[in-house]
């Protein structure tokens, strides 16, 4: 047999058993400028990235190249030609629906 304690509901109508709701996070904006921000050496970490990666580049290291010159002038775009054929079905109106006229 259930034990009727058990059965109530533990709030009211209408009331929350989460008032506050879940913690906010912190942003990813906030986490990047803490993260990025922090000074080492007299240079912040997004400057020390950015000059090893430039070393890198320099070195010959082509994915360090594509790195950098993607988030300096972005991605170079590339155009997909497609060939081929295709099978098309044409599906009837449903009744009702208004045929639009070509004038």
């Amino acid at each position: 047999m259930a034990n009727p304690q058990n059965l109530k509901k533990p709030w009211q109508k209408g009331q929350s058993g989460n008032p506050k709701g879940r913690p906010k996070l912190p942003s990813m904006k906030t986490i990047m400028e803490s993260v990025l921000g922090d000074i080492k050496d007299g240079k912040s970490a997004a400057e020390a990235i950015m000059m090893a990666m430039r070393n890198k580049a320099i070195k010959g290291d082509v994915r360090a190249a594509e790195f950098i010159i993607d988030r300096a002038y972005g991605k170079a775009k590339e155009s997909i030609e497609l060939s081929g054929s295709t099978n098309m079905v044409i599906m009837p109106k449903p009744p009702g629906e208004e045929e639009e006229n070509e004038d």
